[in-house]
């Protein structure tokens, strides 16, 4: 699991993701994406 600071808000398994927040997701699903520009990753 890594952390990802949401660049849109989108819906991911029924949850709503709020654009400028942080959240807590798989790695793969995390590398697609930061590479789509739909989330970056925030360093611990």
């Amino acid at each position: 699991m890594v952390k990802v600071k949401m660049n849109v808000q989108t819906t991911y398994h029924g949850k709503l993701l709020r654009k400028d927040k942080i959240y807590e997701i798989d790695e793969e699903l995390a590398k697609r994406w930061i590479v789509s520009k739909i989330a970056e990753l925030v360093e611990e």
